[in-house]
């Protein structure tokens, strides 16, 4: 038996999509054995896909801010029973979303995330998996926080944007 337990290969393939490419070149030649498929992820992007692939679960559609508070399509794995959901930050929140001359963490929000997170709420869910890789940002959280109702203030009261370069002025958390 031949045991297939890949990654995605960053900016190409999927984890599914390198095992299964593999499997096919294993069949493709004179092996006559099994040749089993185990995606793998290491918590950055890619990480929902994989285990909702092994939840035998479905992925849901929804829209978020990206790292730059653009409204995005993304997504969220859900395991077969609908007790767990499985996010990726990447997916709303990644580095893959923004172009080179956009990645700068002072400037970028976890906001989507958060979203994502009240979106799985409004389904029931028991259990969040989220896996942080891939990120664009440096809010600590702030966005993400934000969306769940937190308001982050300036020493004067001011809101304060949930971007990386606030986090030095927050004076207090509401």
């Amino acid at each position: 038996m031949i045991l297939i337990a890949c990654d995605s290969f960053k900016d190409s393939l999927p984890a599914i999509e390198v095992c299964k490419a593999i499997q096919k070149g294993i069949q493709l030649s004179d092996y006559q054995g099994d040749v089993k498929i185990i995606p793998l992820a290491d918590g950055g992007e890619g990480t929902s896909e994989i285990l909702t692939y092994h939840s035998k679960g479905i992925f849901q559609k929804l829209q978020v801010s990206d790292p730059l508070f653009r409204i995005i399509n993304s997504n969220f794995g859900l395991s077969k029973d609908g007790k767990t959901a499985f996010l990726d930050l990447a997916n709303a929140s990644g580095l893959q979303l923004l172009k080179s001359s956009e990645r700068n963490p002072l400037k970028t929000t976890t906001l989507g995330v958060g979203e994502m997170i009240l979106e799985t709420a409004k389904l029931g869910v028991e259990k969040i998996i989220l896996g942080i890789g891939g990120s664009a940002t440096n809010d600590c959280g702030m966005g993400m926080a934000t969306a769940l109702g937190y308001r982050f203030l300036d020493k004067s009261g001011k809101e304060l944007k949930p971007i990386g370069k606030n986090l030095i002025k927050v004076s207090k958390i509401d």
